[in-house]
């Protein structure tokens, strides 16, 4: 199979950005259950706080679960490319969000839909549909 051919279809570019802004839509809820209206306007430090939730929220519901709390509410999830069917480990999803929180990672993509964050980590995200080991042989 060559490099660039996935056995299985990736998700849509709108739906990873839908399940972008769900996210942070969520982050800013819980921000402003924690701190209030108050939390608006006071400089850079509560945009700090906002990125390291969703880093932190997105990573561990990716490890637990396949896929962080936007992806699941658009139907998507993360999955390894290996025949192995399991969601990243904790450490690999860190890893991917730091790097989708940089940007650059996720505009700089191959033919298949997979950024530089996904080729790093070894993932894709696909739609609910796509069967958890597309690779291992019938019957």
């Amino acid at each position: 199979m060559p490099a660039t051919e996935l056995p299985f279809e990736t998700a849509s570019w709108a739906r990873r950005i839908l399940a972008l802004v769900v996210d942070y839509a969520a982050c800013w809820g819980v921000m402003l259950l924690i701190y209030g209206k108050d939390w608006f306007g006071n400089g850079s430090v509560p945009s700090v706080y906002l990125t390291l939730l969703f880093i932190g929220e997105s990573a561990v519901l990716m490890a637990l679960s396949g896929g962080s709390f936007g992806q699941l509410a658009t139907r998507l999830r993360v999955v390894r490319i290996d025949s192995s069917g399991r969601p990243l480990s904790l450490l690999t999803a860190l890893l991917r969000q730091v790097l989708i929180c940089l940007v650059i990672p996720p505009l700089v993509f191959r033919p298949d839909g997979r950024g530089l964050h996904d080729l790093i980590c070894g993932s894709a995200t696909v739609p609910l549909s796509v069967p958890a080991s597309p690779r291992q042989p019938p019957g």
